[in-house]
């Protein structure tokens, strides 16, 4: 398995943008805890946002990042468990061709990603990989690198 270090998507002539157009069912985390996703291990804080995405997927994603990456979708008030859809917000991306892992954070959980899954970086040090269907289904690419 290859595992990534030091890398920058912004760097790679491989790598697009892409957005992601989905609506996801949110759950604020009441207590700190630790959910598994398919690329790997999520801890998670009292307060951060529990995921369900549109194809069943589960992450967790810091409520201090949430709102930037989030709006509310049925109604209900920013923080409050529903339904939120994805901002529009450029995300860099690069189907990988062997199986790989890399550490979501420095220092965080390291996730893993099978062949033809795709490494995604939110910002600089800021990684994650997302399942190739699942890519397909709810990311659309808005131009190269």
């Amino acid at each position: 398995m290859l595992e990534l270090k030091n890398i920058d998507l912004a760097e790679d002539s491989s790598a697009a943008l892409f957005v992601k157009d989905e609506t996801v069912d949110v759950v604020f985390a009441q207590a700190d805890g630790e959910l598994a996703s398919r690329e790997g291990p999520n801890r998670f804080a009292t307060g951060d946002a529990l995921i369900t995405g549109s194809t069943g997927d589960r992450w967790s994603v810091s409520r201090n990042r949430f709102d930037a990456k989030y709006l509310p979708a049925g109604g209900q008030a920013a923080g409050v468990d529903g339904p939120y859809s994805a901002r529009p917000v450029p995300v860099l991306a690069r189907q990988m061709q062997q199986a790989f892992s890399i550490s979501r954070s420095s220092g965080g959980d390291v996730l893993r990603g099978d062949a033809k899954d795709w490494l995604l970086q939110y910002a600089p040090g800021d990684f994650g990989i997302v399942e190739n269907v699942r890519f397909l289904k709810v990311y659309r690419t808005i131009g190269g690198t």
